[in-house]
């Protein structure tokens, strides 16, 4: 009976509390969303795994590393997202996988962009009246980009005690905008602005498309240097594609590394989401800022639509500002779907992507602007 008692004590059976009982619930419900309904499944499983590792008690794998006993494998591999490798990472991958054309061929999408970002800089001042540090409030504000790793770069340099949580919000929130942008873009814009076709657009050259990755480059980080590691990377991943001569190593980025460097960022942010960060009034109010944020992102980017549509005599349709939210190309699909239900011979995919991976290039920014202010 001793061995046996000796057995149990040693367990995590002894160690558990009701916290890491709920945790463990609340992992497992991420599990079944991601794996059953298929919500961002890529992210999520790993995110939910780690979470339901973390939370199992004394495993040690996220402990740290001491002079005489050396630091658990999750402590590790975490490094990446402490340092700020993995995020720049998936925006090099990134950039292997979108194609600027769209954007290249109609500039003035890059206003739609830069429109949806705006809701990144409500939530910013919506979390400072609530009591949240300027580091903090920048962290929950850029969630409104809509862009996973930017949010995760972002609060790893100004708040990594809110990782998890951000982290949370912001691919939940990616994975619901089939669900939140319709009843928005409903509200505001009419039948008749909906049902608005728009000619198709110009074919872009190969030297237009591998000159822009370049020339951003240069502009955005002369301008702003903070956003170096993100943009970078993004236009070297572009470049690599669009210059046709390393075919190999677009096709590593666009696959392998890509899904080796996600699996290992999802279990490491699940593996910061201790039960004292997330069971916490802090996180319903960050859920709540959250949806404010990304809410009024594509809010701005439809209100941008409709003035453009009004500068341009009817030329373009509203609706394709609310993929200014750097969601691709899921906010472009949700266009593409309601351009449809308007007019059966919409389409307006392709001019959606536009303002979509303008977008990605605006959060960048943005999350350049707030880390050369508050970092």
């Amino acid at each position: 009976m001793d061995i046996i008692m000796g057995l149990f004590l040693d367990s995590g059976f002894a160690a558990l509390t009701y916290k890491h009982v709920i945790m463990l619930l609340i992992a497992c419900i991420f599990l079944y969303l991601a794996i059953k309904k298929g919500y961002e499944p890529y992210l999520l499983i790993p995110i939910s795994f780690g979470m339901l590792l973390v939370n199992l008690p004394i495993t040690g794998l996220m402990d740290h590393a001491t002079e005489t006993l050396p630091g658990g494998l999750l402590y590790y591999l975490y490094q990446g997202t402490n340092l700020g490798i993995y995020p720049p990472l998936i925006f090099l991958c990134l950039g292997a996988s979108t194609d600027f054309g769209p954007l290249i061929a109609n500039p003035k999408t890059l206003l739609l962009g830069g429109a949806a970002q705006v809701g990144i800089f409500v939530a910013f001042l919506g979390a400072i009246k609530l009591g949240f540090s300027a580091q903090e409030a920048a962290s929950i504000g850029i969630i409104g980009g809509a862009d996973g790793p930017t949010a995760i770069y972002l609060t790893t340099k100004l708040a990594p005690h809110l990782l998890s949580t951000i982290a949370l919000a912001a691919y939940s929130y990616m994975a619901l905008v089939p669900i939140i942008q319709p009843p928005i873009i409903k509200l505001l814009t009419t039948q008749k602005e909906r049902e608005i076709k728009m000619e198709q657009l110009r074919d872009v050259s190969k030297t237009e498309k591998i000159i822009f990755p370049i020339i951003t480059t240069i502009l955005v980080i002369l301008l702003l240097p903070s956003a170096a590691p993100l943009i970078g990377m993004l236009m070297l991943g572009n470049l690599a594609k669009e210059c046709g001569r390393i075919p190999k190593i677009v096709d590593t980025l666009q696959n392998s590394l890509m899904y080796i460097i996600t699996i290992i960022l999802g279990l490491t942010v699940g593996a910061k989401a201790e039960a004292d960060v997330l069971l916490s009034l802090s996180t319903l109010k960050i859920v709540v800022l959250g949806l404010i944020a990304f809410a009024s992102g594509t809010a701005f980017g439809v209100l941008m639509g409709k003035l453009m549509c009004v500068l341009t005599k009817g030329k373009i349709n509203p609706m394709i500002g609310a993929a200014g939210v750097s969601a691709v190309p899921m906010a472009a699909r949700v266009v593409q779907k309601e351009g449809v239900k308007a007019n059966p011979s919409n389409f307006l995919l392709m001019h959606a992507m536009g303002p979509n991976v303008a977008g990605v290039i605006g959060s960048a920014v943005a999350a350049g602007i707030l880390l050369r202010f508050f970092g």
